[in-house]
Formats: structure tokens, C-alpha cells, sequence
């Protein structure tokens, strides 16, 4: 298996829209997450206005910069998840947001591709300078607390979101 991140290009605009159209549909059907946010905020179909908008570059409006890198499985040019890393944290993500968010498509979860995917993110969180790293993830996303932990997360506290929901707060050393 030969996976890696990768930045998006107009390479790979059939496979996004492959990839976003079965998660759009399972987040219908089943009610799940759409995570991260940065890969679904714009409409994929105007892929150039998509491309130039994915990832924050300067701070604005309660955002900070972000990278946006997609996990492609080479060997089957597949794309299998997405993860957005902030360059640094302000208030509202030292609270629920965190450094990393990231997600596997519904047809591939379950297999090992989020421990791998968040693996390599921490890799970029390094280059960037990032040296503790904040994780959150729902109490209930099981899947995503192992995770997290494969990959040195610490637990620091438990605190109830906005709309009620209990979120885990990880700290990853690297």
C-alpha cells in the first residue's frame, strides 16, 4: 500500500468529486460528520474557485491559515480522506477545534487509514513548527479517539460544545 498526503490539483478534481459526492450522500442517509469543514465549504463542481479557496492563507474573521492535504492511496489513485492542519491556534480552536481535522470517506474507514493519515499530518505539523499538537474529536467517535492515541495522543480534559455534544480534547507530542 503505498499512501501519502498530497496537495489537491486539477489532476485530481474526477477523484474529489468522487470522493465528496459518496461522503455527501452517506452524511445524508446516516447523519454523519462532514470532517474536515475546509474540503466542503466551497462546491467542488467550480473546481478552479475551489482549488483557490480550500485553504485559508491569511488570518480573517476568527480564521487562522491552514493547509489542506488529501490521503491518495497511489496504487489505486484513490483519494481516501482529507486533513486540514492550523498553522497555530486562537481561542475558539484551543477550545474545540484543535490543529488537526480530519477525515476518511465512508467506503474506506475502519481500515487503518486515519492512524496513517494523521501519522503523516504530524509530519507537516513539524515542518510548520508545530511541536504539541491538539486533537478533538466527539466523545462518541470511537474510531477517532484510537486514532488520535495511536499516534501519542494524551487526554486532557472532556468539555460539551456549543450544541451540547461532549468533545476530547488530545495532545500529541512531536
Amino acid at each position: 500500500m503505498s499512501l501519502k498526503l498530497i496537495k489537491l490539483t486539477k489532476e485530481y478534481e474526477k477523484q474529489l468529486g468522487e470522493m465528496i459526492d459518496e461522503w455527501k450522500e452517506d452524511q445524508e442517509k446516516n447523519h454523519t460528520n462532514r470532517s474536515p469543514w475546509a474540503i466542503f465549504k466551497n462546491d467542488y463542481h467550480n473546481f478552479e474557485y475551489y482549488l483557490e479557496h480550500l485553504e485559508v492563507k491569511e488570518a480573517s474573521d476568527g480564521k487562522v491559515p491552514d493547509s489542506t492535504f488529501f490521503l491518495l492511496d497511489a496504487e489505486r489513485d484513490r483519494l481516501l480522506g482529507a486533513v486540514n492542519i492550523r498553522h497555530y491556534l486562537n481561542d475558539a480552536l484551543l477550545k474545540d477545534g484543535g490543529h488537526i481535522g480530519d477525515g476518511i470517506r465512508p467506503s474506506e474507514r475502519r481500515k487503518g487509514y486515519a492512524t496513517e493519515m494523521i501519522r503523516l499530518a504530524l509530519s507537516e505539523c513539524k515542518k510548520l513548527g508545530i511541536d504539541w499538537v491538539l486533537m478533538v474529536c466527539d466523545k462518541d467517535n470511537i474510531g477517532s479517539a484510537k486514532s488520535i492515541v495511536k499516534n501519542g495522543g494524551v487526554l486532557e480534559n472532556e468539555v460539551t460544545d456549543t450544541e451540547g455534544n461532549i468533545e476530547q480534547r488530545y495532545w500529541i507530542e512531536i
